[in-house]
């Protein structure tokens, strides 16, 4: 009887146990605390912190109503760059460990152990096959005895994922498997033709993950040596000819973390691709009003565009008038550059720049002043460059914001220009075409020679 009575206070206790996310960072000096979040495929959601202990530790226990997901550990700052993605399936505890130079090992998970034990065997079949090549051997057989492992990998990994979230990485995941010996050419080719075949776009599961982004971005950048402009167009087409219709929100975050890869590699004929082609249709229908101004105005900023027009004032004659930059006649060259006085980099490069143009007759200054609202400084900055033409360029309160809180970065004709860094140089012919973007004085002046 008293055992039938402890079992049954026991019965309640069991139903509601809930789950917990634990781990131990190391070196634990180097962690303070950890933050938990939802993935989802348009974003994350916060669900909790913990500080660690003193030797790393740290446990955050999930509500009971918890859904089964991509969850996601954030660790450091800035977040986007110190995270890692982790499954939890609503059944079991999740505990790894972190170490920064081992990397991330779960120790309990099912889930997470599987799709990491998974990893490592195909990782495995994937080097062996890597030295074949790199020995530039011809032992047929012995190629398709690495074939056959790789094979037979993969169905027993899908075939013990079965019911598993981690399934649909794994399937995800399929390797090409030749059919019969392939030198190193014919396979690479065969291998990047197939790497997004057995992708499921529309999984909200691995829109959650970092899976997705992975796959693209290895797919775009890392499957072929000097890739040239006409082979990333192809890609990019292939990409979203593989994803298909629908998918618009996926698809927009795909093809933005693309538009920006190549903005930042400086391929302005390949971001404005994927934009016109691609990027710029997704983002409006979605609403990205915000990313569809940036597109914009970075194509209207690209060499070989007009530069925007914007009002200023020369002395003529001992006279100030007014103009615009569209109707200067000064000069073959114009420098636009875009300061403040209270950028310090700023304050370093303007004496470079002065000294530079001193022995440069073809080229005519146009310094575009940024200053929230006070232009006392300006002012003192600008009496040691008298030959410079000056624009006071002073901030505006954004929109919805505080109308007292006014942003040198909100002025109309810096946001035509997308300046988002002091100093930003752009080189104008006699036209006001943009003929070159030089990141400092040091590369305009080899731009100039």
């Amino acid at each position: 009887m008293k055992r039938l009575l402890l079992l049954l206070t026991l019965i309640p206790t069991i139903l509601c146990a809930q789950n917990s996310i634990s781990g131990v960072f190391t070196p634990a000096e180097q962690f303070t605390y950890a933050f938990l979040y939802r993935a989802t495929p348009t974003g994350s959601d916060y669900i909790n912190r913990a500080q660690l202990a003193d030797d790393g530790s740290f446990s955050i226990t999930l509500n009971e109503n918890a859904t089964p997901g991509i969850y996601k550990i954030v660790y450091a700052l800035p977040p986007e760059e110190n995270n890692f993605d982790f499954i939890y399936d609503g059944k079991e505890s999740v505990k790894f460990t972190f170490d920064l130079d081992k990397g991330l090992e779960f120790t309990h998970s099912n889930e997470n152990k599987l799709w990491a034990s998974y990893m490592k065997s195909m990782d495995l079949v994937n080097r062996t096959l890597s030295n074949f090549y790199t020995q530039e051997s011809t032992d047929k057989k012995a190629y398709l005895d690495i074939i056959k492992t790789m094979s037979d990998t993969q169905k027993a990994y899908e075939d013990s994922s079965k019911g598993t979230l981690a399934s649909q990485f794994i399937k995800a995941n399929t390797p090409y498997i030749p059919q019969q010996f392939e030198d190193l050419s014919t396979y690479s080719k065969n291998l990047k033709h197939t790497y997004l075949d057995h992708v499921d776009f529309g999984s909200p599961v691995l829109q959650s993950s970092d899976f997705l982004i992975d796959r693209v971005l290895a797919f775009i950048f890392g499957m072929t040596v000097n890739t040239n402009n006409d082979t990333y167009k192809k890609d990019v087409d292939h990409l979203m000819s593989t994803i298909g219709d629908g998918n618009i929100e996926i698809k927009t975050i795909l093809f933005e973390m693309i538009w920006r890869r190549f903005k930042e590699t400086d391929n302005p004929e390949l971001a404005n691709y994927v934009a016109d082609n691609h990027l710029l249709e997704l983002s409006k229908k979605v609403n990205y009003d915000a990313l569809t101004e940036q597109l914009i105005v970075y194509k209207n900023n690209t060499i070989g565009n007009t530069a925007a027009n914007f009002d200023l004032a020369i002395t003529k004659d001992g006279n100030t008038v007014s103009t615009t930059l569209h109707d200067l006649d000064l000069s073959s060259k114009y420098l636009l550059v875009f300061w403040s006085s209270t950028c310090g980099h700023c304050l370093d490069e303007l004496p470079k720049l002065k000294t530079l143009m001193a022995n440069s007759n073809d080229v005519k200054v146009i310094a575009f002043g940024m200053e929230d609202d006070d232009p006392t400084n300006w002012q003192k900055v600008i009496a040691d460059y008298p030959d410079f033409i000056h624009v006071l360029g002073l901030g505006a309160a954004r929109a919805g914001g505080d109308p007292t809180d006014l942003s040198k970065w909100n002025n109309a004709v810096v946001n035509q220009y997308g300046v988002s860094s002091t100093p930003s140089f752009f080189l104008l012919d006699k036209n006001k075409t943009i003929i070159a973007k030089p990141y400092d004085v040091e590369a305009l002046e080899a731009i100039l020679k």
